[in-house]
This record gives C-alpha cells, structure tokens and sequence, in this order.
C-alpha cells in the first residue's frame, strides 16, 4: 500500500509544480524587476548600436550588387563578388594595403606603449595636486576635434612662418616643407595622434593599476627591489590581462586609420602616402558615385578586422592569457 501512496503524492506535487517555461519567465521577472534601474542604463547604449551599427547592415548587400539609387537596394542587380575582384586587381589596392598597414604599425608599435608608459609614471607620482593637473593635461587634447589639430599642425609649420617649421629647419640646416614632403606626412601623422590620444588612453590602465596589492610593494621593498624592479616584476604582471585586452582592440582597429586626421592632412604632393583605405572609400564612393565598390573595400576593410580581433584573441588563449572573450 506504502508504494501507490508515494507516487500519488509525487503524482500531486508534480500536477501542482508549474511548468518550467513559467517557472523560467517567473525568474526573469524577480532579476529584472531587481536590475531594472541597470536595463535601464543599458538601454542607450542598446539602442545606440542597434540604430547607428546593426541596422545600416542591411546596405552592406550592395557590394554584391550593381547599386544603382533610383532602383533601391533591394531593386539593384546582383552581381556576386564582381565589385572585391576589381578591387583586389586595381594597381591601387598594394599602394592602399601597404600605407594602410605602416599607418597602423606606427601608431600601435609607438603610441600602444606610449600609452603604458605614460600611465605607469602618472602612477608613481606622489604629489596628489601635481598628479591630477598633469591627468588634465594630458586628457584635454582628446575633446579638440582632428580639425583643430590639423590646423594647429599647419600654423606651427607653414612655409616660412611655421614656428616648428624655423625651428626644425635651422637646426638641421635644411628647407623642408614638413606638410607637403611625402616623407614626413607619417612622422606628422603619428605625433599628432600621440598628442591627442595618449593621454586619454591611460585611464583605463591607471584604473587597472589601482586594483594592484600594494602589499606586494612593501615585501618587494622590504626584499630590496627598487623601483624599476617593482614596475617590472608587480606592477606589469598586475595589468597584464588589461594589457592583453586593449591591445587585442587595438590590433581589431589597425586598419582604421582614422577618415577625418588622413583627409585633412592629405595634399597633392603627399597623396602617394597619404591614401588610405577610409579616405578611398570617401573619394570612390562619396565623390565618384560608386557606391556599390565602395562598399565593398569597406567591407573587406571590416572583414579583416574582424579576423584580426579573433586571431589575436586565440593567440592569447594558447599562451594562457586572459582574452577578449
């Protein structure tokens, strides 16, 4: 009598118990209504994204199309990968490549570290006021849009009146024209990014060295290490995970030159180091209408981040680092 009982009463719990597709929305319901003011915070964010990123998606299928602007995207001619094979056969797409890639090795071998460095002095300063006015320092070049610098580039060294242009040329005993002479276009390129962005970069590894134990610290003094040693073996090994992360980002945007910096520093004598894959998308497609190739170099241009961001991340993983993802 004992076993038709029990399973009566597990028969009972079981009809009683509510179904798990409820029982999972009734959890839903209790986190959000729990984390409702973070949702809430997500939300521009999500938006922002859906709107400015994941919806103008959709156009990207005209790089396999015959776009043409009063059929529409979805009245346009496929045409397959037509636009990438006229691409990769123009003689201009090794002159793209090639100064695409030596823009993007100077500014991530050069102002990458730059950027370290400059956080981990930031860090050993001691002084609270003078620590705080070399941060503003150093962050207010960030909010001055690449016009001004592009224009501060050009008073400081116009022909013949340029302060850095009298400066330069007298110590060296030469007359360059550092603005139009292709040979300087990249050492420009890279200090003005160096002057307006490496200070900002440092916030996020000053914030990751304020997360090192500083217990750590007082043994290594303790044992003797000096200064650099406790940078080296504490301070470098207690970022290197955040380390690892930006530089992964920073590999995923190498062929993001920037449109706005390269365009404004672009002139006719300077052009053959000067052209890019973002400034070609612009005279190509925005100027001489062809929409559909452009499209296509951009989405190329896209592709080979994403590729960048996945083989850097697997990278890290196999030498027991903490990726991206």
């Amino acid at each position: 009598m004992a076993a038709p009982v029990v399973e009566a009463e597990a028969s009972g719990r079981a009809a009683t118990r509510p179904p798990a597709r409820e029982r999972k929305n009734s959890r839903f319901s209790v986190h959000f209504a729990h984390y409702k003011w973070l949702y809430l915070l997500l939300l521009p964010g999500v938006l922002y994204f859906a709107v400015f990123r994941y919806g103008p998606m959709y156009g990207v299928s005209i790089a396999f199309k015959d776009y043409v602007p009063f059929l529409g995207v979805n009245g346009s001619q496929w045409v397959g990968t037509r636009h990438f094979e006229d691409f990769f056969s123009n003689p201009d797409f090794p002159r793209l490549l090639g100064n695409t890639l030596i823009l993007a090795f100077l500014n991530l071998g050069i102002a990458f570290p730059l950027t370290i460095v400059l956080a981990l002095l930031l860090n050993e300063v001691r002084l609270s006021i003078l620590k705080r006015t070399v941060q503003t320092l150093v962050y207010i070049p960030h909010f001055l849009s690449w016009t001004i610098v592009a224009s501060l580039s050009f008073l400081l060294f116009a022909l013949d009146i340029g302060p850095l242009f009298q400066f330069l040329n007298g110590v060296m005993g030469t007359n360059i024209d550092f603005l139009s002479d292709p040979a300087w276009f990249r050492p420009l390129i890279v200090l003005q990014e160096i002057w307006k962005n490496t200070g900002w970069g440092t916030i996020i590894f000053l914030a990751a060295l304020a997360t090192v134990d500083q217990d750590q610290y007082e043994a290594a003094i303790i044992d003797g290490a000096g200064r650099f040693r406790r940078v080296w073996h504490i301070t470098l090994p207690g970022i290197r995970s955040t380390i690892i992360v930006m530089l992964i980002l920073a590999i995923g945007q190498m062929l993001n030159t920037g449109f706005e910096q390269i365009y404004l520093m672009t002139n006719a004598l300077n052009r053959d180091v000067a052209d890019v894959f973002d400034t070609y998308v612009y005279f190509v497609g925005i100027t001489q209408g062809a929409y559909s190739y452009s499209t296509a170099v951009g989405l190329f241009k896209s592709l080979v981040g994403l590729v960048l961001i996945f083989g850097t991340n697997w990278l890290a993983k196999r030498f027991n680092q903490s990726g991206l993802f």
